[in-house]
């Protein structure tokens, strides 16, 4: 397969660039509806070396491959001498949850966002705790098949005011992540992307002008932890919170999952979070958010509410305005406060919204000082619900409209 340049639109561009191969051996365009084995999307980034194998230039990781073979995220594959995606169009599953279970605080509050992930990922995390899809080698795991216009339509008539890419990362299907993002957009539907920012500069640029917000997984302050416990570095990370806070206009809000004994100490939550308010400002929020054992880290104990609680003090302290606690009942570690007066703005019990002291245009309603986000009139009302839906359904209920409940018929 020859290479082929990137392509806006949605359904178009998907048009262009994938081919379709079906049990039957049938090749045609996933826009048909029809159920497909494999769909093989034609990438940009990439390029051939002198000893005859392709590297893929997505990530720092930059795998190099013979012809047949997988990149370490599973899905990015060397196919006729190019590498290719091979999950275009295919989704391990979607569900409406609250915008702020990805978690984001200052965007659209209280608002519904549809997510969707595909499989693989370009890390080894030990502790993955969304292991089942990010490391699925299994091509069962994408039961849904989608175009970007079918999800954009979906998430205008189930009320949704965004789409979230998470469950595994979207720089490994980025060119589907793309394309849905720009179907979005000609609905007036805001794009997410929840990532590890583990890419490289060239594919970054183009990815996040695409987005209009992201979460990045900022997962310890010190290369030893990525290495070790991510197969990773540290330092693309860092670039690339960097690049969003410096050079787009992408709403940015960061997660540090704390795990006991690994990444928790006094001395590393101190040097992150000086270098996050000294390089980033002080106005990106960061979530630090509870461990549980899974995957392949079971020898480490649940994080203590003490500790979230501790690094958020620190924060506070080293000049973060915003830093909240998560996956754990802790209602002051959740709610917004005023960096002008102190005072609650909005108020959070897990993800339901309770008293809500913001204009509009998000200024405190007591001293009028702008809250930094993302806000667009009063808050969405969707609460705290997480509702799986097959896209099949969608097209049979009624319209609703942004922040309200689907029909229960979407359910599944």
């Amino acid at each position: 397969m020859p290479a082929a340049g990137r392509q806006g639109g949605g359904g178009a561009a998907a048009s262009a660039r994938c081919v379709a191969i079906s049990p039957s051996g049938d090749v045609g365009h996933p826009d048909t509806g029809a159920y497909c084995l494999v769909v093989y999307a034609a990438t940009t980034y990439w390029h051939a070396l002198e000893d005859g194998r392709v590297q893929c230039d997505v990530c720092p990781r930059a795998c190099k491959l013979r012809e047949g073979q997988r990149g370490l995220c599973f899905v990015r594959a060397r196919e006729q001498d190019a590498i290719v995606l091979t999950t275009y169009g295919r989704s391990s599953g979607f569900c409406v949850d609250p915008i702020e279970k990805k978690p984001l605080n200052h965007f659209l509050p209280g608002s519904a966002v549809l997510s969707f992930g595909t499989a693989g990922c370009n890390l080894a995390c030990r502790f993955c705790q969304n292991w089942d899809i990010s490391k699925s080698r299994e091509l069962d795991t994408l039961a849904d098949a989608a175009t970007p216009e079918t999800i954009a339509a979906a998430a205008e008539r189930l009320g949704c005011a965004s789409v979230a890419f998470t469950y595994n990362d979207p720089v490994v299907f980025l060119e589907y992540a793309t394309d849905v993002a720009d179907a979005c957009r000609e609905r007036g539907i805001k794009a997410v992307a929840v990532t590890a920012g583990y890419i490289c500069p060239e594919p970054r640029a183009e990815f996040y002008a695409h987005m209009d917000a992201a979460n990045v997984d900022l997962k310890a302050f010190s290369e030893r932890f990525y290495a070790d416990t991510c197969a990773g570095r540290l330092q693309p990370v860092l670039e690339t919170l960097e690049y969003l806070r410096k050079e787009t206009d992408v709403w940015l809000e960061i997660t540090n999952l704390l795990i006991p004994g690994l990444n928790d100490s006094d001395d590393e939550l101190d040097a992150m979070t000086r270098w996050l308010v000294e390089r980033l400002g002080p106005d990106v929020p960061i979530h630090f958010t509870a461990f549980h054992p899974d995957y392949r880290l079971l020898d480490r104990p649940p994080t203590p509410p003490a500790t979230l609680a501790r690094a958020r003090k620190i924060a506070l302290v080293n000049g973060v305005r915003y830093a909240y606690t998560g996956n754990v009942h802790d209602q002051a570690g959740g709610s917004t406060h005023c960096h002008g007066c102190g005072e609650r703005v909005i108020e959070r019990d897990w993800y339901e919204l309770g008293a809500y002291r913001l204009t509009g245009d998000g200024r405190c309603q007591a001293c009028a000082a702008r809250i930094p986000g993302v806000f667009a009139g009063p808050p969405g009302t969707w609460g705290q619900r997480r509702r799986p839906v097959r896209l099949s359904a969608v097209g049979r209920e009624p319209d609703t409209r942004r922040g309200a409940a689907p029909a229960e018929t979407a359910a599944q």
